[in-house]
């Protein structure tokens, strides 16, 4: 679905492994390595990256990576991800946002069903958020 949003999709490394460590503990994760529509790529530097202790090395990587690229969009869906992508200026969206628009724009049915299996995966998702998430897409 990503693909099909935006163009000159970037992963940064450390992202790749958390992928990779998830799917190693059983959880349903693409490898990356094999979807022709996104690079790996390492930041130039994570000298603009925050150095704030709580923040993944994941995230630090995409914010990194989202200094870097002009006209960036990352995708975050931790909280201090997030506020960090806003202090530096970033433009970005999460999987809701991105749930949000594949609906909107007719690639997929329902958001319900998505959310569900988001839920079986391990993504943390309020009942307040989730509430509000199924108003806005007409569910």
């Amino acid at each position: 679905m990503l693909g099909e949003f935006y163009t000159g999709i970037l992963v940064p490394p450390a992202v790749v492994r958390e992928l990779d460590r998830g799917r190693s503990i059983g959880i349903d994760l693409p490898d990356v390595r094999t979807l022709s529509w996104l690079t790996i790529q390492s930041p130039e530097g994570l000298d603009k990256a925050p150095a704030a202790a709580d923040l993944g090395a994941g995230e630090k990587e995409v914010l990194a990576l989202g200094t870097q690229v002009p006209g960036a969009v990352v995708i975050l869906d931790e909280r201090l991800g997030r506020l960090y992508a806003d202090l530096l200026k970033l433009t970005f969206t999460g999987t809701l946002g991105i749930l949000l628009r594949a609906k909107a724009e007719g690639r997929i049915p329902r958001i319900q069903p998505l959310l569900e299996h988001l839920g079986r995966l391990g993504f943390r998702l309020s009942e307040r958020t989730r509430t509000a998430i199924l108003k806005q897409a007409g569910e």
